[in-house]
């Protein structure tokens, strides 16, 4: 087969491209997966349903419901795969139906393999006499006082169901007529009650075991659980936001009463759950609002993702992975001094956050720190940064940048902004039309009579938290080259200019990454046999990009690339790609860093930006080579390794992930010992 021409032919093919969300779910899938590895501890298979069921709350919440509105608005677009909304939303449907039942059978070969080693996942039903009463006494003390029992009639109607509210509904029946009982499961309670060492009883069936006292003169007939899931995607209009803070409030507010997308059911009698959801969700029935509510019924427990309560179970720490203790480099040691020797380049999780702490708190308690500024996208709810930063704020010049619109993170984020302002920092709450995704910190001291600038660029998050679990790219530098790109950054984000701002030595989106990116993969296509490219991200969606590696791969170069999640460039096509190959890493730690590397580039780029059109031209995102010949070396190092590992899945021509048939590597565990 001949060369296709890029500038036609591929772009308006859409074989040439897989769907977006259908790979984004397949990458769930791979999730799924690591649950069913019998190789891993059991507490880890656990874990990995837990994040496989919050990852699909989100990605219901934003990705589909984005999807139905659109579909609402009777809009038809489509994207380079060429499907309609409608047959996106299809397939969507389809495809997590048919995973429905081997996750509730998942869920059910676990738990089983969990009692042999002594913890037990319970219903009330299954408990021995001497535990129900025990049960009944905690549900009189701790239960019964928080929640509220309804009958649905003419003077109580239906109550509104927040988003990710769970609920149990009874069957209720009283002089032969049938009526509806409610009882809302408050989220401030624990999800399993503990009856004893090892044994965990969910509350569900605790309060469904007692629902019939709490409805006198009825009888219940049948019961069952269902859980809403609705749009929380907070649109703001941010041109007429005179306070910006406020609008993020009350975006926040009404997250919880968004479109309905999903209803999930559950229980032993689901004969009735779509009566009930006719006559209770849509009572003019029309479920085409909003394009569909999505309905699923399961045998297992609903919220998946609240199985973290078990894994967290620290007497069967020895059900999960064993302890992993960072390297611990520069501890003990004035920081500022080792990296105005030489830069300093971290791989996190294996060498310790605590360096990236120490930098802005022994700034913080430096008297010739003059002023400390920082982004913040996610930092967490318990941040000794934030805690340095209002401590620094009593002396110096603090200035912060707190992305408000970090989605699900707002709420956190609006805590800190506050706090922050109220110490005496200057906050800046984002910027119009741009999230700003940088992760970057500049501290300025005194030292004699000049000013020395010290500066932090990293592929994650400011969280300690995750910073245990995603492996990122963490970099410092006392370098005039790089701490003055970071100074005219920190002055257009203060200005609301960042959106037009270049800089000389580091790339800056949306201004300066794509074209970037994109000449250095038409560079590396100019040497053809000879080229290799090898790409690590999060995600490959971006149509330039991808149209610039088919270019790259007709003219033989050979690519790599380690995408852990989304990726809709399709690999191995004749005359068109078959010189791409597509990896996906999955295992104990989330990959979350950004690497960019070409043979006959001088450095090895590693970045905040995932090769996403959101990031590329609607973020503020930073890239940095690093030269071979110095710290970029040891990204090439990285790279070359994950592409040994016997755990990768491929990506397949026809859309589905492999895994690959390698020798017994993991890269995971040899960076933690290496």
């Amino acid at each position: 087969m001949s060369n296709v021409s890029c500038d036609t032919d591929l772009i308006c093919n859409p074989n040439f491209f897989f769907n977006r969300e259908l790979s984004w779910l397949a990458f769930n899938t791979r999730v799924l997966n690591m649950a069913k590895d019998v190789s891993l501890p059991l507490l880890e298979r656990l874990k990995f349903l837990a994040i496989y069921g919050t990852n699909l709350d989100e990605f219901y919440m934003i990705r589909v419901a984005g999807l139905k509105r659109l579909y609402a608005q009777g809009m038809v677009e489509i994207a380079p795969d060429r499907l309609s909304i409608k047959d996106q939303l299809d397939k969507i449907q389809t495809y997590i139906y048919s995973e429905q039942i081997e996750l509730d059978a998942l869920y059910d070969e676990i738990i089983q393999s969990l009692k042999k080693e002594g913890l037990f996942l319970l219903d009330f039903c299954e408990l021995n006499n001497e535990q129900k009463s025990e049960m009944r006494n905690y549900f009189k003390h701790f239960i019964y006082p928080v929640i509220v029992p309804i009958v649905v009639d003419s003077t109580h109607p239906f109550p509104h169901m927040s988003n990710l509210s769970f609920t149990l509904a009874l069957e209720l029946e009283s002089a032969g007529d049938i009526h509806y009982g409610l009882i809302k499961i408050p989220s401030v309670l624990k999800r399993f009650v503990s009856c004893g060492k090892g044994i965990f009883v969910s509350i569900e069936s605790i309060i469904a075991a007692f629902a019939q006292e709490l409805f006198p003169g009825f009888k219940a007939r049948s019961f069952l659980f269902f859980r809403v899931t609705r749009n929380a995607d907070i649109e703001i209009e941010e041109e007429e936001a005179d306070d910006f803070l406020q609008v993020m409030s009350e975006g926040l507010k009404a997250r919880r009463n968004g479109q309905i997308v999903r209803l999930e059911f559950s229980g032993r009698e689901l004969f009735w759950a779509d009566s009930f959801a006719q006559k209770s969700f849509f009572k003019d029935g029309n479920k085409e609002t909003y394009g569909g509510v999505d309905i699923y019924y399961s045998s297992g427990i609903l919220n998946k993702g609240a199985l973290w309560e078990i894994v967290d179970q620290k007497d069967f720490a020895y059900l999960c992975f064993k302890p992993f203790t960072p390297r611990k480099l520069y501890a003990d040691c004035d920081l500022y001094e080792e990296i105005k020797k030489q830069d300093i380049l971290l791989f996190q999780p294996y060498d310790s956050f605590d360096s990236v702490i120490d930098f802005i708190t022994q700034a913080a308690l430096d008297e010739n720190v003059l002023s400390i500024r920082m982004t913040l996208y996610r930092v967490g709810k318990d941040s000794p940064i934030v805690e340095a930063l209002i401590r620094a704020a009593e002396s110096k010049q603090v200035s912060v940048l707190v992305e408000l619109k970090a989605r699900f993170d707002e709420e956190n984020n609006l805590h800190w902004a506050r706090a922050l302002e109220e110490a005496g920092a200057h906050v800046i709450y984002g910027l119009p039309h741009l999230k700003v995704h940088a992760k970057v910190a500049l501290v300025i001291r005194q030292e004699g009579d000049s000013l020395k600038r010290y500066a932090h660029i990293s592929t994650g998050n400011y969280n300690p938290l995750s910073a245990k679990v995603y492996t990122d790219i963490s970099f410092f530098s006392a370098d005039n080259y790089i701490t003055e790109d970071v100074l005219e950054l920190f002055h257009s984000l203060s200005t609301g200019l960042a959106h037009k701002t270049k800089l000389k030595n580091l790339s800056l989106s949306p201004m300066q990454i794509k074209p970037k990116i994109l000449e250095l993969i038409k560079q590396e296509a100019s040497h053809g046999k000879e080229g290799h490219i090898i790409l690590k991200a999060n995600a490959l969606v971006d149509s330039d990009v991808i149209l610039a590696l088919y270019e790259a791969s007709q003219k033989g170069v050979k690519i790599d690339l380690l995408i852990r999640g989304i990726c809709t460039l399709v690999p191995k096509l004749q005359g068109v790609s078959e010189n791409i190959s597509v990896f996906s890493l999955v295992g104990r730690y989330l990959e979350h860093a950004r690497i960019y590397f070409f043979k006959h580039s001088e450095c090895v780029y590693f970045s905040s930006a995932d090769l996403m059109p959101r990031n590329l031209i609607r973020r503020v995102e930073l890239l940095y080579g690093l030269k071979k010949s110095g710290l970029g070396s040891r990204l090439e190092f990285i790279l070359q390794t994950q592409l040994k590992d016997s755990h990768l899945y491929e990506l397949q021509s026809n859309g589905e992930y492999i895994r690959v048939n390698k020798p017994f590597f993991n890269a995971q565990g040899f960076f933690e010992i290496s």
